[in-house]
């Protein structure tokens, strides 16, 4: 067996392990990064792809915005498409000048991959059988890679592998509470290299159901569409989507509709999933071990930011000045958080998609409260607060290490 000790050892190398490491690293602080699967199979990961404004701030503070200066595109508003009719969310002009960024996190993802490479900092890909131990009292991270048996003895653990991830799933039962809702349908995305149809999203409720017009670049678009969980992907050819898509669109949206073929399709299940605490003696979970939104609200990525905010503050803190407020409140904080971000998913959710259970009441309510939203400023202001990421307050590593 083989025997390392590092300070913090993180496990799972997506955005919010690779973030945090980025993070501790900046800050001068020992760390390893423990992956199952291979890295190329993470940095071709094809996910989320809005950036709220305190997101885009975080990976300046981490020194990664170099592509995201350039590539990145930054977003002032958003259209809703209702009854035929667009109408524009002026997202900057509600929220004192607040925007959102549109980067693939497939990009960010990358980006922190070839940080972490360029500092050659540790990192285990294909590691096999990974296991979390002692995290109560001393806790230890033990795993396989090419027929050697590693262990890493470590101050904390950071859980950032995932909703199927082993760190959640090794937390003791009477210690843990989750709060789960299954949504009745799920998105049918692709990906195509083609123009979008629009300079900002449109979301679109339609009688035929939800649909998302979004994009990752100036020629390359990302497109969903509402589909019951029992459609296969093999049964929708490109064809057939964007067919569908135009029968939800407005004439204008269908005129400019640029169509292509499709690089990429899947249908992603939505659900609505929280973790409490986020927080086990030294084992912390972050992103989506922690929880999961549905889409609709640009959320996922950008929780997964906040808590590893929060995480690296206090790890940094902890380690500068010896304290342990922080850690202590790490999981309230990000808590209060992801709560109101789940709200908000679920309502946009709820808002914007046709359930197979509403009645004609129902639908006319819907329709009501989407029309109150869109024809009042404290509605749309409502809705932009939360689109642009609701603000958190953290001690960055500036602060601590001048007041260490």
């Amino acid at each position: 067996m083989e025997i390392l000790s590092t300070k913090v050892a993180i496990i799972g190398s997506g955005p919010a392990g690779l973030l945090l490491g980025q993070l501790l690293y900046k800050a001068g602080i020992e760390h390893i990064i423990i992956e199952q699967r291979s890295s190329e199979y993470v940095a071709a990961r094809i996910r989320a792809g809005i950036l709220e404004q305190v997101s885009v701030d975080l990976l300046r503070e981490a020194g990664v915005d170099q592509h995201l200066n350039e590539m990145g595109l930054p977003h002032h508003g958003i259209e809703i498409l209702s009854n035929g009719e667009k109408h524009r969310i002026d997202l900057s002009a509600l929220t004192q000048g607040k925007e959102v960024t549109v980067y693939g996190q497939t990009e960010v993802t990358k980006d922190l991959m070839q940080a972490r490479e360029e500092a050659e900092l540790l990192s285990f890909y294909e590691a096999n059988d990974v296991k979390v131990h002692e995290f109560y009292n001393a806790p230890y991270v033990t795993f396989h890679k090419n027929g050697v048996e590693y262990r890493v003895n470590c101050d904390f653990i950071a859980g950032c592998d995932g909703y199927h991830g082993v760190c959640r799933a090794t937390v003791p039962q009477d210690k843990i509470k989750t709060f789960e809702k299954v949504y009745p349908f799920g998105w049918l995305g692709i990906l195509a290299d083609v123009p979008p149809v629009s300079d900002e999203l449109i979301y679109v409720q339609s009688e035929r159901g939800f649909a998302l017009c979004s994009m990752r670049s100036n020629t390359r678009s990302r497109y969903y569409l509402q589909v019951p969980l029992t459609d296969k992907v093999e049964e929708w050819s490109d064809e057939r989507f964007w067919d569908e898509l135009k029968n939800r669109l407005d004439p204008e949206s269908q005129k400019n509709l640029i169509i292509g073929p499709s690089i990429e399709k899947s249908i992603a299940p939505l659900r609505s999933f929280v973790t409490e605490p986020m927080r086990f003696g030294k084992l912390f979970l972050a992103g989506d071990a922690a929880h999961i939104v549905p889409p609709t609200g640009a959320k996922g990525l950008n929780l997964a930011a906040s808590d590893i905010a929060y995480l690296s503050s206090a790890l940094i803190e902890y380690y500068l000045k010896g304290s342990e407020q922080g850690i202590d409140d790490y999981s309230e904080k990000c808590l209060k958080r992801v709560w109101k971000a789940e709200r908000f998913s679920w309502w946009m959710t709820h808002l914007l998609h046709r359930f197979e259970t509403e009645s004609d009441f129902d639908i006319k309510i819907k329709q009501a409260e989407l029309a109150y939203v869109l024809g009042s400023e404290a509605g749309q202001t409502t809705l932009a607060e939360n689109y642009v990421g609701l603000p958190y307050e953290i001690k960055k590593f500036d602060d601590l290490k001048q007041a260490s």
